[in-house]
């Protein structure tokens, strides 16, 4: 059976979040988050292939990003508040419980709702950036680059030099990707390189280079049609056009916060519930085949799974087959009570 993916919207007094829907109502709910600079279609091609397995499947534009309130302040995006947005969305479904599947920045969000509402939470599953229970902050991952990839006298941030960039030249950053949108938009969303592996990021030297691409507009370079169609653009495009980047830049302006939030969650952080981690091999940002980005997951986690995907890192679109397959065979061997019953 095929469910067409419908669009919501669920309003509190202290925040709106719109977001996509597919499957049947009753089925089991799996509730997936966004990164950035994205919205609730970078999941396109796993809500309808996961609503034929039997499952709700919800995913929302996450604070800041296309139909959802956004704010004007840079604490306004600091996870905890993030947090609260999505189990205010939990209530609105009517659900006590979901598996929690994130991207990217969508990934701390679940992460932090396993970490501190393990009640509210079945499994939880990540792309590209994995666990850390102090925190995904700048004193977390800074002491985790690959001083092979990246040595402390050229790359003292290593990878993580641009997160810095944004809390030092901030209104320069988020100019740079308002310069011209569109152009912003192909430029980011391409599909990984092999022969990117264990060179550095181009993340590595934002700083130095005085911004992105010295702090210019980004320039016109083709649609990576293995990641996007016309369509796709658009919608990207439009969305944050109208919403601008000032939400989803201030996300990385919360470290002091996030780390502080991190400190709090029960259990000093660990996790019981079955997890799942997906590597995207040729990630050059969030490298974690060959770092130890992903060390401090292994120690935190009772019931990890992890699947390589031979993917960069917007996997979800590049791969959607292997993501796919890797989601539902975690969900079948490791939460086999929460798979749809047979009819």
């Amino acid at each position: 059976m095929t469910f067409p993916v419908t669009e919501h919207t669920v309003k509190t007094p202290r925040h709106t979040t719109g977001y996509l829907a597919c499957g049947a109502e009753d089925g089991p709910l799996l509730i997936f988050c966004h990164g950035w600079p994205e919205l609730s279609l970078s999941w396109r091609h796993q809500l309808p292939a996961f609503a034929a397995l039997g499952f709700r499947c919800i995913a929302p534009d996450m604070r800041g990003y296309g139909r959802s309130s956004t704010y004007t302040r840079h604490e306004d995006f600091a996870q905890e508040l993030i947090v609260a947005d999505m189990l205010e969305l939990l209530a609105s479904l009517g659900r006590e419980k979901a598996v929690w599947i994130g991207h990217d920045w969508g990934s701390p969000v679940v992460w932090n709702m396993a970490a501190h509402h393990a009640d509210r939470t079945v499994g939880v599953a990540s792309l590209c950036v994995p666990y850390l229970s102090s925190g995904f902050t700048l004193d977390t991952v800074v002491p985790l680059v690959d001083r092979s990839v990246y040595p402390e006298a050229e790359y003292p941030a290593g990878q993580w030099d641009y997160q810095f960039f944004y809390e030092e030249s901030f209104d320069k950053a988020h100019a740079s990707f308002e310069g011209n949108i569109r152009n912003t938009v192909k430029a980011l969303f391409r599909k990984g390189n092999p022969d990117g592996v264990g060179k550095p990021s181009r993340t590595a030297a934002v700083r130095k280079a005085g911004g992105w691409l010295g702090g210019g507009a980004w320039p016109d370079v083709p649609r990576d049609t293995d990641v996007l169609t016309e369509q796709d653009l658009d919608s990207y495009v439009a969305a944050l056009t109208r919403n601008g980047f000032f939400g989803p830049d201030s996300w990385y302006m919360n470290h002091k916060l996030n780390g502080a939030y991190a400190r709090r969650a029960p259990n000093g952080g660990k996790l019981a519930m079955p997890v799942l981690f997906l590597h995207g091999l040729y990630d050059q940002t969030c490298e974690t085949v060959q770092s130890r980005l992903a060390e401090p997951m292994r120690k935190d986690c009772a019931d990890l799974t992890e699947v390589v995907v031979k993917s960069g890192h917007w996997m979800a679109q590049e791969k959607p087959i292997d993501v796919n397959a890797a989601l539902a065979r975690w969900l079948a061997t490791k939460l086999p009570d929460y798979w749809p019953p047979l009819s």
